[in-house]
């Protein structure tokens, strides 16, 4: 299924710009980064749970905001961009 991973973490110390560091490095293990905190991540029931806990035990819910967004497997006609950023397929393999 298509996740759509987004987060605003507090940057306004050291260690919020640590989390901010760590929740965007593990978000990137899993999908594409389509914004500066917005993700899209191809991902089964499992590796969702997987990534959810990780970035859960990073964020401090105090401060940071975390939102998961579950597009689904029919997540072609749910999706429109417009503007200059290269569009990708999510399924397609990521080749750097």
């Amino acid at each position: 299924m298509l996740v759509l991973i987004t987060y605003d973490v507090n940057t306004e110390d050291p260690a919020g710009r640590k989390r901010l560091r760590q929740i965007a490095r593990q978000c990137v293990n899993y999908g594409q980064r389509v914004q500066n905190s917005v993700f899209e991540c191809m991902l089964d029931t499992a590796q969702c749970k997987v990534l959810q806990a990780k970035l859960l035990s990073i964020m401090d819910p105090e401060r940071d905001s975390l939102r998961f967004y579950y597009l689904g497997k029919r997540y072609e006609n749910k999706i429109e961009h417009f503007g200059n950023q290269r569009s990708y397929q999510p399924e397609a393999p990521l080749i750097l």
